[in-house]
């Protein structure tokens, strides 16, 4: 079964800041892994302009019962007014792998 089981996306313009960030959610078992991609392009609409920017992006793999934690950590520490974390639903995957993600992240 995967319904507890889910991938976080977060996005952020400093690679660096990122990857600590996953880090520390990792360390604090909020997050079993971080798979970081350092250079993507978002194009998105703020303060009424069209803005394009580089950022990173990583994909948390983690409890969906962690989210609402990640989602506090991240409004806490994230430095964009409106950090983008996205929670996406796992269908399906290696048992071992996602029983892995079991273990190695809080059971709340």
């Amino acid at each position: 079964m995967t319904d507890d089981i889910c991938e976080v996306v977060i996005t952020a313009a400093d690679p660096s800041w990122l990857a600590a960030f996953t880090t520390r959610l990792v360390e604090d078992r909020l997050a079993a892994c971080g798979q970081q991609v350092a250079a993507i392009r978002s194009i998105y609409r703020w303060d009424g302009a069209v803005q394009d920017d580089p950022e990173a992006r990583v994909a948390l793999h983690t409890r969906l019962a962690l989210v609402d934690r990640i989602v506090e950590r991240a409004n806490t520490e994230h430095p964009y007014d409106v950090p983008c974390v996205l929670a996406l639903p796992v269908v399906g995957g290696n048992p071992a792998y996602l029983d892995w993600v079991r273990q190695e992240t809080l059971d709340t």
